[in-house]
């Protein structure tokens, strides 16, 4: 199947008792067994549920996985990640990371013996530098999040394999989804979805998934998923099911509109930098443009004025796009990563790698671009 039949076909079977198209929500904790050990595949809702699983194979369709895994949230499903680690191993991550995930590697794992390098993953010789014998897992975001940085998926994989083919390498794919970039296909072993965002695309859920293709490494995740218990409800996962099939469609009208607004930014007298992989000026556009199909619809940018005032007259003069956390839904929102999806990040490490008070992140949804440019304008010149 191409990918926009997979978003609505992949993976999914009728319900074979009514022929439902879409598969109920299976709204039940547990199930009757006709003996003591004899049942019909599921026994308690916390190991498997049939909402769940249809949502679970899709997952694992669109990513062309062969196992996929839908949890509580976005964080449980790097917590499960790392639970599969031991004190002493060590990960590598880029420096330029989602707040929350950064917060969990430093202050919950690091306490439990766990190491955590953060590196420019701009360049792979930083990856390949940082490899030590302790090494075991790679954690990629790419793009980045705020700063859109652009981790070379294929090449990283290939150097940390090359060294030690043992080491984990997993990749948050949050920001691309699979409709824009397919790292299993690169070659890494696990890729990771902020559910919350795009797959669900409606700002009515939080979830998230993990996919791979192995099945050894697919027991291990599943059986840290089932004894930890940080597993979506049957309701949440029917409504990320119907996200993912619209998830083409949306990616489309994001990608449009997130090239638009980059472009007027650039241009505009206000605006410092804009930090968008599609446009000719990033860093990384080369590379984006080999893993990525098209690159989103989300776009970072600094004002001239790096005042946190000016940010905040921004902020509070948009009228369509909302001033609120989270991103990837139909809604365009936008964000002050220093006090709001950042502020776990110590002052020094932010302002470091350039997450500064003028910094700001749209998250470009899918209305009518001019309606975008409108409120970007008239918020710009407040």
């Amino acid at each position: 199947m191409k990918f926009n039949t997979k978003t609505i076909h992949g993976g999914q079977e009728h319900e074979p008792s009514t022929g439902s198209v879409m598969p109920p929500i299976f709204q039940t904790s547990t199930y009757a067994q006709s003996s003591p050990g004899q049942h019909k595949g599921y026994e308690y809702s916390r190991a498997a549920n049939p909402t769940r699983t249809a949502l679970e194979n899709s997952f694992a369709a669109i990513e062309n996985g062969t196992h996929g895994f839908a949890f509580s949230s976005g964080l449980s499903a790097i917590d499960c990640v790392l639970k599969m680690l031991h004190p002493g191993d060590e990960v590598i991550a880029g420096d330029d990371l989602y707040g929350g995930t950064y917060r969990m590697f430093t202050k919950m794992f690091g306490k439990y013996g766990l190491k955590f390098q953060f590196v420019d993953m701009n360049s792979v010789e930083n990856v390949s530098k940082a490899i030590t014998d302790a090494t075991k897992l790679i954690w990629l975001e790419t793009p980045t999040n705020p700063l859109m940085k652009i981790a070379d998926i294929e090449a990283i994989t290939k150097v940390t394999k090359a060294k030690n083919s043992e080491i984990l390498v997993a990749v948050d794919n949050t920001f691309a989804t699979p409709y824009l970039q397919r790292p299993l296909d690169l070659g890494v072993d696990i890729v990771m979805h902020s559910a919350t965002k795009y797959l669900g695309g409606h700002s009515d859920l939080v979830m998230g998934a993990l996919m791979v293709k192995d099945a050894t490494l697919a027991e291990q995740l599943h059986f840290i998923q089932f004894a930890g218990g940080a597993v979506a409800g049957p309701m949440d996962s029917f409504l990320a099911l119907r996200g993912v099939k619209t998830l083409h469609i949306r990616m489309q009208r994001h990608c449009e509109n997130g090239k638009a607004v980059a472009h007027y930014l650039e241009s505009h007298p206000k605006v410092k930098e804009v930090f968008y992989p599609g446009l000719e000026s990033h860093p990384n556009h080369a590379i984006a443009k080999k893993q990525m199909d098209d690159f989103g619809g989300m776009v970072s940018f600094r004002l001239k004025d790096e005042s946190q005032q000016a940010a905040f007259t921004f902020l509070e003069n948009t009228t369509v796009f909302i001033l609120a956390e989270s991103l990837g839904g139909v809604e365009s929102l936008v964000n002050h990563p220093t006090t709001m999806t950042h502020a776990s990040i110590p002052v020094e490490e932010r302002e470091k790698i350039g997450i500064t008070d003028s910094l700001i992140r749209l998250s470009v949804g899918i209305e009518d671009v001019n309606d975008l440019l409108q409120d970007l304008e008239q918020a710009l010149n407040k």
